[in-house]
Formats: structure tokens, sequence, C-alpha cells
């Protein structure tokens, strides 16, 4: 056995967290993709078949009030909340990413006022947050700027209105400063929005803490709420009264069986809502969230940066010196939860790992990607999955 592989042993006989696989329902293989769709909660499957059986097919309509149907978006959204750093009532749960970044950012022109007439997006963002903001430029009447994160604070004007960032970078894993951006942004006179999908669950967020505006995110990856399961929506208590949302629905009225032809949006994070919410997906999240029960986010992520630091060492004891280059920071302040390496043939060396049992993914056109979910994740897999690419690129 290696040195590394005896290192590996003694790492996860140290870790606090290591009971927690056990809420995972896992297998031999070496799971390194929880950044695109995290792993199956053992206590998820029972939970959707009472749904299922008892909830739909019992109680049936009652169940919207007797099951808590009808309060589920804000009640998980709640148990999102101190994963992100928020107090409870600003988060509602429902509709697509997509959907949410389009509620929020529209929402934020809007507050933003008439004479801020330019939106900064990402230039590095993931493609649908670029369309998004296109769109709403649009329909807002705006001009849309690209620039890089590090170019932010340079591109504000006191025309910006409002500014749409990734809080990791979802090819690098590059982890941007919320906080002085932020700062920034608002010093500025505009608003943040934020798109956590590749750090809420990973590593603390600290959305009220650092005064940010509006952010969304997803659920499937590190929070592991299954295939498509619905988004969220952020919204700082003092701008709920402001939220002019651009999708309003009978959910987000305050009379919602009043059936009323004119809208008057609810108040709080209500206002978010749009249409009936997708009870089945909603509910499996719901029981998902079980598995952070006594977890802290911040022993999280300590474990992710031990983890991906050890990845990084083993692969570089395991691989020809520049055969594969980490697009990855290695600064902990600059990185997320994921290990992205360059290498020519990417896509062909990531379906032979597969084939090995260790699971990443491939990023056109020279990226493989390795994603860490401390919940599930050990040291010896890493040390696996490093040994394993090493005889690969051999």
């Amino acid at each position: 056995m290696s040195e590394l592989a005896l290192e590996a042993e003694k790492l996860d006989a140290a870790d606090e967290l290591a009971p927690l696989r056990d809420r995972f329902v896992l297998d031999d293989v070496v799971y390194l993709d929880g950044n695109s769709l995290g792993a199956l909660p053992a206590g998820v499957p029972g939970r959707v078949a009472d749904v299922v059986r008892r909830q739909w097919g019992e109680l049936r309509i009652r169940s919207w009030e007797e099951s808590g149907w009808w309060t589920a978006p804000e009640r998980i959204g709640d148990r999102i909340a101190p994963l992100v750093g928020a107090a409870a009532g600003q988060i509602v749960v429902g509709d697509s990413t997509s959907v949410n970044v389009f509620k929020a950012l529209v929402a934020a022109v809007r507050m933003a006022g008439e004479d801020r007439t330019e939106i900064l997006v990402d230039a590095t963002t993931f493609p649908t947050d670029g369309y998004i903001a296109e769109s709403a430029a649009r329909m807002t009447g705006r001009t849309l700027r690209a620039v890089t994160p590090a170019e932010v604070p340079a591109a504000l004007t006191d025309r910006t209105a409002a500014v749409l960032l990734n809080h990791v970078d979802y090819r690098t894993g590059r982890l941007h400063d919320l906080p002085s951006l932020t700062s920034a942004i608002h010093a500025g006179g505009a608003l943040a929005v934020w798109d956590l999908c590749h750090s809420a669950g990973a590593l603390p967020v600290g959305l009220d803490e650092h005064g940010a505006d509006l952010a969304v995110g997803c659920t499937y990856k590190y929070l592991n709420g299954g295939p498509g399961s619905p988004a969220y929506l952020y919204v700082r208590k003092e701008l709920q009264p402001r939220f002019d949302s651009p999708l309003p629905g009978w959910n987000s009225h305050a009379e919602p069986f009043g059936m009323s032809p004119a809208y008057r949006p609810a108040p709080g994070a209500l206002r978010g809502r749009v249409g009936t919410p997708d009870i089945l997906s909603m509910l499996a999240l719901e029981a998902a969230l079980d598995v952070w029960d006594g977890v802290g986010v911040a022993a999280v992520r300590a474990k992710s940066l031990a983890l991906t630091d050890f990845f990084l060492r083993c692969v570089r004891a395991y691989t020809e010196p520049g055969r594969v280059e980490s697009v990855t920071p290695e600064r902990h302040g600059e990185r997320g939860s994921q290990v992205a390496l360059r290498c020519p043939d990417a896509g062909e060396v990531m379906q032979r790992l597969i084939a090995r049992g260790v699971v990443g993914d491939f990023r056109h056109p020279d990226v493989l990607r390795f994603g860490f979910t401390p919940l599930y994740v050990g040291f010896g897999e890493t040390e696996r999955a490093a040994r394993i690419l090493g005889e690969e690129l051999a």
C-alpha cells in the first residue's frame, strides 16, 4: 500500500463526518459528480412513497392543507436558509434556477430605478444565466455588458442597475469574493444578484451577513434534492416590500383563492412564488434535506478543502509532470468544492475513468471536473480516484 493510501486511511479514521455516508444510497463507485447531481439520500424513497400512496392516493385534495403541501415552498425555504447564511422568511422554493434568475434580475432592475440603464453579467457564467440576462435586458430596455467578476468594481457606473454573478465558477471551481464584490456593487448604488448553484451545501455563503440583495440556486447538486428538484429564490427582508416579480402568479397573490382579476402581491418572500408547486419533487427535496440534521456548514467546508488539497497532492504524485494542469485555484479563499484538470484528451479520459468506477464529468473542450461532496466522499476514495487517473494518463 502506498504512503498516500495509508495517509488516506488515517484521515478517514479521524473524519468526524465519515458516518454521514450511511445517510446515502451508495456503492463501490467513487462518485465525484455531486456538483452535477448529488447522491440519493437514504430517507427519500420511503418519504416519496408515502407522499404518493397516502398523501396523494388516500388524502388526495385534502393534502394541500392536511399534509402541508400549500406551505411547502416557504417551509423548505426555511430549511435551506441556514445552509446559505440566511434567516427564516427570505427563501421560497419552486421553479427552476433559470426561472428564478429571471425573476431576481428583472426585479432587481425594477428596484434600481429608471435612471439605472445597464446590467452587468458574469462573463464566465453558466450559459443559461447569460441567456436570461440578455433577455431581461431586452425586456426592461437596459443594455447588457459582460465582465469577469474581477472586473466588476472598475466596471460599475452610476448607470449600473444590477450585477448577476456566480459564487463559484462551474468550469474551474474558482470561488469568487461574495463579500467584497457585494460591497463594491452596493457602493456603486446597484443591486447584487448571486447564483449559488455551485456553492450552497459545500461552503459558507453568508447572504445576510454580507448583505446580498437577491440570490438563486439549484438543489440537485450539493443539496442532493434529486434530478430536476426545484430551485430557490432568496429576497433580502428589507427588499421584500419592493420586490416586483415579472412573473406574478396566483400562488403569490395576497389572496390566492380570491380569484381576483387584479394582482396584489403577498407579503414577504411569498411574492416570489408563481404557480402551483411541483409537490412530488418538492417533498423529495424536503426529505433529502434531513441529511443535514446536526451538520454544520463550517465542518463541511473544512473537509471540502482537505479533500481537494489531498486530491491535488495525489494527482501530482500519480501523474507525469505536465500531463494535466489544474485550473482550480490553490488558495483556499479562491476554491470551491471541485477540482478541474485540463488535458488535451479529457473527453476520452473521463470515459475510461467512468468505466473503471471513477465518476466525474467532462466540460468542453479539455476539462475534467471532479466534485467533492464532503457528506459522502472520503479520503480513501479520493486517493483511489487520483491513482486510477494516473494509470489512465500514463
